[in-house]
């Protein structure tokens, strides 16, 4: 790799960086794949599963809720019907009868069987107290579905729904009774078996207290049958250790996906198996369709890289004089290691000289700006002072000349002293010290007193000044900060328009939550190439004209960074003139709420 050259060294690692990227993408992607389609099997069988679950508790519902309406019937509010009205009473409940074709019982309040739909021997003064479920119903009064027992009389497995039939006071008077021949009459319905049914699957309803196949035996038809002995059935195993999902090897060895459904009321699971293969077919064809483009991509980029190494080194001599130009416009970085390839030494000490340059021009204006805080201020300051009293006439009358030549020397310092506080504001403002008052403001009194304070100098070059605004618009802002950012905008303004123009400060409801007030004069506005450093510290647009000269090129600067510890924005579009605007956030408004609590 020594003797290699740069774009040698470049070619050969992207070719090996896109190989390996491409073969750990596709080992990923393809277990991923078998993952996600894993998933969405399981959550399938779950689905399944809970619905059939879902659609029987529902069945048996409307079963126990028809016969609970039906022992009502059996009784005046006081007593039993005699036996011939109750025999007569059941043989015209076709819906009963349909909906339990294994028999109805009436009983007395004793549990003891007193008529029947249909001649059972023996069933006739059998007692039934002694089974859990009537046990249950005497004791709560409430309709009751047992779990799956064997029939007293009919030796059958089956289920029994028990309804209270009680007086008008509520003293219980007896049972109906409606039992399914399990092992004969399917509580799943019939449309719904057809739509489960699949070669490759399976489906088993199970009774986890008596350990009985439901449904789905070994054989299909063969109805009620005995759970297999432990370790026969991996899928009975599973189903009964709890675990409501999961893949495992299934009776014949394959690996099968399974999900299972309680229902609680009768004590049976549902499961539901489909082969793993149902997983892994269709994330083997994804990932075959996915391999294939991959790799006409990894042949396309391994082309491409070669050619594009070959001629990497080419540049670099370009991008060293790039760098060294960049001393006249320092940046952030750091310093580059010169070693390595004769281009990269190059382009390392290029860039280290240019930030040793930008360090120094750095120290430069940090130590001017220290200066200007602690030597310039205060005697400025001292300095305008001593003038104005002299302009008063506290010195005594001057003669014309001088104070002719006074005014030009407090004018002159007063504009140094506003140049020095913008250079003090963005010294501020970069080190996060300066602090604001954020409190409702009125923008009508504000706009009135930017455009009263610029008046003077709106005459002086002879502009029209005019500030319009809605007395409710009430802003979030610190007073005296919008007074700088509009005093500038309105400055601006006025030295950009044409002798006779007109400058208009007008406020009004923006974007929701916001008001926007815009500066707008006649100006040309500013020049397009401009546009986009418009706001950037130290940028005029006229560099090097007289006009240019009057600022430092931070007052833009500064009104942006106002503008943004406001919660606010400021803009500027030409239309018929600069627009130059300021968004703030509307008082009251809970945006304006939730940015004032930030």
């Amino acid at each position: 790799m020594r003797s290699f050259s740069l774009g040698t060294r470049l070619a050969l690692i992207v070719l090996a960086g896109t190989i390996a990227t491409v073969g750990s993408v596709l080992l990923i992607a393809y277990s991923a794949l078998v993952e996600d389609f894993e998933f969405i099997l399981t959550e399938q069988q779950l689905y399944e599963t809970r619905r059939i679950s879902a659609e029987v508790d529902q069945k048996l519902q409307l079963k126990l809720d028809i016969l609970s309406d039906s022992a009502s019937m059996l009784s005046d509010g006081h007593k039993l019907h005699s036996l011939e009205e109750i025999a007569v009473q059941l043989d015209r409940q076709r819906l009963l009868k349909t909906l339990f074709p294994d028999g109805i019982l009436v009983l007395d309040d004793k549990a003891t069987a007193i008529a029947e739909s249909f001649f059972v021997p023996g069933r006739i003064g059998t007692n039934y107290a002694d089974r859990q479920h009537f046990k249950r119903a005497i004791k709560t009064r409430e309709p009751v579905i047992s779990r799956p027992i064997i029939g007293r009389t009919t030796g059958v497995p089956l289920l029994s729904f028990v309804a209270p039939i009680e007086t008008d006071d509520g003293d219980l008077l007896g049972f109906l009774g409606g039992t399914i021949n399990l092992g004969k009459t399917s509580i799943i319905p019939k449309d719904m078996l057809r739509e489960i049914a699949n070669d490759d699957a399976i489906f088993n309803v199970i009774d986890t207290d008596n350990f009985l196949y439901v449904e789905g035996g070994p054989s299909s038809g063969e109805g009620i049958k005995p759970l297999p002995e432990p370790g026969e059935n991996p899928l009975i195993d599973a189903a009964l250790s709890g675990i409501s999902f999961g893949h495992i090897k299934g009776p014949d060895g394959r690996e099968i996906i399974y999900a299972t459904s309680h229902l609680q009321k009768l004590g049976w699971q549902f499961v539901r198996a489909v082969p793993y293969e149902w997983a892994t077919a269709p994330a083997q064809q994804s990932f075959f369709r996915f391999f294939g483009i991959s790799l006409g991509i990894a042949m396309i980029i391994a082309v491409i890289s070669l050619l594009i190494s070959r001629s990497a080194t080419k540049p670099l001599d370009r991008m060293t004089r790039k760098i060294e130009n960049m001393v006249r416009n320092p940046s952030k970085a750091a310093r580059l290691d010169p070693r390595g390839p004769r281009e990269v030494r190059n382009l390392a000490l290029a860039f280290n000289r240019l930030m040793d340059e930008r360090d120094a021009i750095s120290e430069m204006k940090e130590h001017f700006v220290s200066n200007v805080s602690h030597e310039l201020r205060t005697p400025l300051t001292s300095m305008n002072g001593a003038l104005r009293l002299i302009e008063s006439g506290a010195a005594g009358d001057l003669p014309e000349r001088a104070k002719t030549m006074n005014g030009l020397a407090l004018r002159n310092g007063e504009r140094l002293q506003l140049l020095i506080s913008d250079l003090l504001d963005i010294s501020k403002l970069s080190a996060g010290q300066m602090a604001l008052s954020l409190v409702p403001q009125a923008l009508k009194p504000v706009i009135e007193s930017a455009v009263s304070g610029n008046q003077t100098m709106a005459t002086e070059h002879q502009v029209s000044l005019v500030g319009t605004s809605d007395p409710e618009l009430t802003v979030v802002a610190d007073g005296h900060r919008l007074r700088q950012i509009l005093d500038n905008f309105i400055s601006n303004a006025i030295k950009f328009s044409p002798a006779q123009g007109r400058v208009l400060v007008q406020a009004e409801k923006a974007r929701p939550g916001f008001a926007r007030i815009v500066v707008r004069d006649s100006g040309d506005g500013v020049p397009d190439a401009f546009v986009s450093r418009l706001f950037e510290r130290f940028s005029q647009a006229e560099a090097g004209t007289t006009r240019s000269a009057k600022g430092t090129g931070l007052g833009l600067a500064i009104c942006r960074e106002l503008a943004a510890l406001m919660q606010g924005h400021i803009g500027y579009y030409y239309d018929q003139g600069a627009n130059f605007w300021i968004e703030l956030p509307l008082a009251g408004h809970e945006d304006v709420t939730n940015h004032a609590n930030a």
